[in-house]
């Protein structure tokens, strides 16, 4: 992984896709995602998903570190899904779990964040005039997409950790220290905004 998230260069066809289209495809994913709600169309989109791995010709290693993590947390909201609602829509929760969460590590694998920040700028620039702030939405949008990259490896570290320690079947030993991570870098990050004065009037 390099410092600028889980970007892994190539010359695949969704490498070279100009970074504005793939966010504005990834949106229109997620948005699709969230109004489906029969589980067959919820699956075709998540073998379409696949098939983008395979397209841009992702590691086995990376698949497998995403496959680990995303196996952890679909088990435990499926579990408590079923308990709360039933197996029909806590199936349709983690399709569309797997689904969003699987396209945003793809786009993330394939998409150099300072492309985005810098589509996102340009995109929103002709907005200036009626006082939106380009520069800091496209802060805003390039934070978000590393803190997918950042929660992924988080998971990853803590599920090995729990796995070193024969713990690997024990939902506490995952979500406890997943969160307390997860809070420490949220303060992390504030901290670093409020060093550079961002928020400040």
């Amino acid at each position: 992984m390099t410092a600028g998230g889980w970007y892994e260069p190539g010359s695949t066809p969704l490498h070279r896709m100009p970074a504005g289209w793939k966010f504005l495809a990834l949106l229109g994913l997620a948005a699709a995602v969230f109004v489906l709600r029969a589980p067959a169309w919820l699956a075709g989109v998540c073998a379409a998903v696949v098939l983008g791995y395979v397209v841009a010709r992702v590691s086995p290693r990376r698949c497998r570190q995403l496959l680990g993590t995303l196996g952890v947390i679909v088990a435990s909201v499926f579990a408590i899904q079923w308990w709360l609602l039933g197996p029909g829509p806590a199936l349709v929760v983690c399709l569309r779990m797997v689904a969003a969460l699987a396209a945003a590590n793809l786009f993330t694998i394939t998409t150099r964040v300072d492309d985005v920040v810098s589509a996102v700028e340009r995109g929103l620039r002709p907005l200036r005039r009626l006082g939106a702030r380009p520069d800091r939405i496209g802060l805003l949008v390039g934070l978000t997409l590393q803190s997918v990259a950042v929660l992924s490896t988080i998971a990853t570290d803590v599920r090995e950790a729990a796995k070193a320690r024969d713990a690997h079947r024990s939902i506490t030993a995952f979500v406890v220290p997943f969160l307390v991570r997860t809070l420490r870098h949220a303060d992390e990050l504030g901290e670093a905004l409020a060093a550079r004065g961002e928020g400040d009037r």
